[in-house]
């Protein structure tokens, strides 16, 4: 008799082990499911997703730091590409300049003052002169603020009878604004100067 209620001592004894051993296993296992659980949630929340295209990009987050040279080379790229590419429409023009003066200062806006007082938009129109830019490189120095950079293209002035070829060169400096709709790398580019505007070659049509 004594050992039987022994023996049910002893089984009680192992049924309660187990069972603590089972429930402190269960609360391990559903604090890592929740913890889980909460960092997947935390970093599909970190992720952003573009569409470009038709098809879904995952877009991953750093610093501006890292690729502020891109994003320099584009703003410089844009001002010259909106500047300098005209067609013999008014409308078009204008559209292309005011895009191209949201991304500079004031040394843009005499630059265009000067063109249109000698008449040189009207000239286009007149003579339906159609403009294309053509990025050959843009240096940068990064290493202080404003940031200074060097733009070398070649501009294509396309006649009726001719296609003229010309070397365009210009300087300015970067400096950081806030990014508007307008202007979406939030840049301004200050003091710009042409440096070379010349005749390379000519071609008949």
């Amino acid at each position: 008799m004594f050992n039987q209620l022994r023996n049910i001592d002893t089984a009680f004894k192992h049924i309660r082990f187990f069972s603590i051993v089972i429930i402190i296993s269960n609360l391990i296992l559903c604090c890592y499911v929740i913890y889980s659980c909460l960092h997947s949630i935390g970093d599909a929340q970190k992720k952003v997703y573009v569409i470009a295209n038709s098809k879904l990009l995952e877009a991953t987050a750093t610093s501006r730091e890292a690729f502020l040279g891109i994003e320099v080379k584009d703003h410089v790229k844009t001002f010259h590409y909106n500047f300098y590419t005209l067609a013999p429409d008014e409308l078009v023009i204008q559209k292309n300049i005011t895009r191209a003066l949201y991304l500079a200062d004031v040394s843009a806006k005499d630059e265009y003052d000067n063109l249109k007082e000698s008449g040189y938009y009207s000239s286009v129109i007149a003579a339906n002169i159609s403009q294309e830019l053509i990025t050959d490189s843009v240096a940068v120095n990064l290493d202080k603020s404003p940031y200074q950079f060097v733009f070398f293209g070649r501009l294509k002035i396309i006649r009726s009878t001719s296609i003229l070829t010309r070397s365009i060169i210009t300087t300015g400096n970067i400096r950081m604004t806030t990014p508007s709709d307008n202007n979406v790398h939030g840049m301004l580019i200050e003091k710009w100067a042409i440096i070379e505007n010349k005749d390379l070659t000519t071609q008949k049509r």
